[in-house]
């Protein structure tokens, strides 16, 4: 699978995990909101181990970019708050460091 699929899906099911906890806790949604949050949690870090790279800490960390910007993108789809130039910016120069992270000539 590759990193930008990986990511892209990583991202997904974090979002939905963290959001499922966010329903019950901050919203007073059941607590049945757990259990699917759980299971989306537990595909995000299996997501996340499928990027090809030599340390976890790598992935993690360029995994920051793209957690970033899809948390930009739900802020905007799921709950209707467009961003502004700030977010637009800080989201490019995450996504600009994630870049740098990934495809930076590494010696093997």
């Amino acid at each position: 699978m590759s990193a930008a699929i990986a990511y892209a899906l990583a991202a997904i099911a974090e979002i939905a995990g963290c959001f499922a906890v966010w329903a019950w806790w901050r919203l007073g949604a059941s607590p049945l909101w757990l259990l699917p949050g759980m299971v989306s949690l537990a595909l995000f870090g299996w997501l996340l181990a499928q990027v090809e790279t030599s340390t976890a800490g790598r992935a993690f960390a360029a995994y920051g970019g793209i957690y970033i910007a899809a948390s930009v993108l739900w802020m905007w789809m799921a709950e209707g708050n467009r961003s502004d130039r700030w977010d637009l910016v800080g989201t490019m120069v995450s996504l600009t460091g994630a870049m740098i992270i990934l495809a930076a000539p590494r010696a093997t």
